[in-house]
């Protein structure tokens, strides 16, 4: 059964209304369905529900809740993974991957040796980064459509890493510390988790101390190094084996 999304707002006392012009048009003129036809709508928020046309327009289909459920396929946990910008089509894959295993959001990043590094350039292609995500979440019926943020350049990224409860920086230099030791060994909930993945070149050593300084546990994956269109999926199938399934 096909899935769409809308705000919070557009749930009404007993009906939903879907306004989104792509949407309308998916209904109409891909799927052909009519009144009577049933979809599921999510709030993209926390509840999911099974409904049932009950009138088609050209600015808006109105549909009848049949049922209401909290989210049955969202992780309790969030994760954000901050991932060097890679060449080539590799993010699509990237995004596709992550959002599949459970991310939360992703957030694009620009460190020493990312080969892409001009900001505009990257900006331009958030829409159509989103709108890989957005496919993604409604073929895994997940809840929500995670985001695909703005940029940020290494040091804008330190910043941001003090609001999360674990910063998992996956390191092909660290030959200690686990990633498996790591989340078996958490003596507390985490609840928001960043996960951090360089680019083609990895981090330089000054990039890695520096994410160490800021409160970043550095983690092997194992005995391989892995591609960096890689690391990213593998580390979220961890996290969600070992805290969430």
């Amino acid at each position: 059964m096909n899935r769409f999304f809308v705000r919070e707002t557009a749930v009404k006392a007993g009906n939903i209304q879907i306004t989104d012009k792509e949407d309308i048009k998916h209904i109409c003129k891909v799927l052909r369905l009519g009144i009577g036809d049933k979809l599921e709508v999510s709030d993209s928020n926390a509840f999911e529900y099974l409904t049932e046309i009950v009138d088609i327009g050209p600015a808006m289909v109105t549909v009848r809740i049949l049922d209401k459920q909290k989210f049955a396929r969202e992780p309790q946990i969030k994760v954000t993974l901050y991932q060097a910008v890679p060449k080539q089509g590799k993010m699509e894959t990237i995004i596709q991957k992550s959002v599949e295993l459970g991310v939360y959001s992703i957030v694009p990043i620009i460190t020493a040796r990312t080969i892409v590094t001009e900001k505009h350039g990257i900006e331009k292609k958030l829409d159509r980064w989103n709108r890989v995500s957005a496919e993604a979440v409604k073929q895994c019926k997940r809840g929500i459509v995670p985001e695909v943020k703005k940029s940020l350049n290494f040091n804008e990224m330190l910043d941001d890493l003090a609001q999360y409860d674990l910063v998992l920086f996956p390191y092909e230099d660290e030959n200690d510390a686990s990633i498996k030791d790591v989340l078996r060994n958490l003596k507390d909930k985490k609840e928001n988790i960043a996960v951090i993945i360089g680019p083609e070149g990895g981090f330089s050593q000054e990039e890695a101390q520096a994410v160490v300084d800021a409160g970043g546990k550095s983690v092997s994956l194992g005995k391989t190094i892995l591609r960096t269109e890689t690391a990213g999926p593998a580390t979220l199938a961890m996290i969600m084996y070992e805290l969430e399934i």
